[in-house]
């Protein structure tokens, strides 16, 4: 992909793979955020003046549409994990995707990337994954032609799934396992997101599609915290909770400025989050998955006792 591309959330985990890669394609890139100063790293991914962070929040329709105006393709990573003060599921999910979409049909952008969520339903209990899938309708109903990405939890060095549950094995005993930890995942190297998100631009049979993006196989929770705690070389034990008591947490939690749980992400874990069979996926991009066990060793090793030179494994 080359041409003119805007980025919005692109100073974000996945997003900084993404402008890598399109900088790298020789795309000149505007990254829209709310704050400009914390995406200047992105500019040293190309050259001089081909990155560039520029401030656009999705709930301001003058800025959103300044930032789309000379873009051949526009790509949406905007999404939030728990509602706080003014950012709510509805405002993240729907209303600033529906405005982008509709500013970037106007603007007669070519190509439009939304990165939803596997899971996301009209009909779930979650209000996050309702939130997602009105979000996609949003989106389909301003730019008909619109891919939409829907991955499974994404790992890679700055993940803050794999990292989180690494940085609470240093210090607690115990790792919860919600509701006995049987929840199924199908986890996605962020580097095969972003390239299925390049793919959705130049792949002309990617318009107006869904594609659901998981790894090559799938893991219980209770799984993935053994592989983590094998990753660090840490002893734990691995404590099963049931979901009735997990919520009595999670209400607790959300008194928290940055909650380790709420009691929706207590709702998304009675689903499993996998590629629904006959969906279309990384293969149908012509991507290959990566295996979680080939790189999460190459960034969880610092949370092993000593640090990355640290001590041989012991038994998880």
């Amino acid at each position: 992909m080359s041409g003119r591309v805007t980025v919005f959330g692109g100073s974000g985990f996945v997003g900084r793979y993404v402008v890598e890669r399109l900088a790298d394609r020789g795309a000149v890139v505007t990254v829209a955020v709310r704050d400009p100063e914390r995406a200047k790293y992105l500019r040293p991914l190309g050259d001089v003046g081909q990155v560039s962070p520029i401030r656009a929040d999705l709930r301001d329709e003058a800025a959103v549409q300044a930032a789309v105006a000379e873009a051949d393709a526009v790509i949406n990573l905007v999404g939030i994990l728990f509602e706080s003060g003014r950012q709510g599921f509805r405002g993240a999910h729907v209303e600033g995707p529906a405005l982008l979409a509709g500013a970037s049909k106007t603007a007669g952008v070519q190509h439009f990337v939304q990165v939803s969520a596997i899971g996301a339903d009209p009909a779930a209990s979650s209000d996050y994954a309702r939130s997602k899938a009105a979000g996609e309708q949003a989106v389909r109903l301003a730019f008909p032609e619109a891919t939409i990405l829907r991955p499974s939890i994404v790992f890679g060095p700055e993940d803050g799934f794999f990292n989180r549950f690494a940085a609470l094995a240093r210090f607690l005993p115990a790792l919860p396992l919600y509701g006995g930890g049987r929840t199924r995942f199908q986890p996605v190297y962020v580097c095969d997101l972003a390239d299925a998100i390049l793919a959705a631009i130049d792949q002309p049979s990617a318009a107006g599609q869904t594609y659901e993006i998981g790894g090559p196989r799938t893991y219980s929770f209770a799984e993935l915290m053994r592989i983590t705690l094998s990753e660090v070389r840490r002893r734990r034990l691995l404590l099963p909770v049931p979901f009735a008591v997990g919520a009595l947490q999670a209400a607790l939690f959300e008194l928290l400025p940055n909650p380790p749980l709420t009691r929706d992400q207590l709702r998304q874990l009675r689903h499993d989050n996998m590629v629904a069979p006959g969906a279309l996926g990384l293969a149908d991009l012509g991507i290959t998955p990566t295996s979680l066990e080939t790189i999460i060793s190459t960034y969880l090793a610092r949370y092993r006792p000593g640090g990355r030179i640290g001590r041989m494994p012991i038994a998880a």
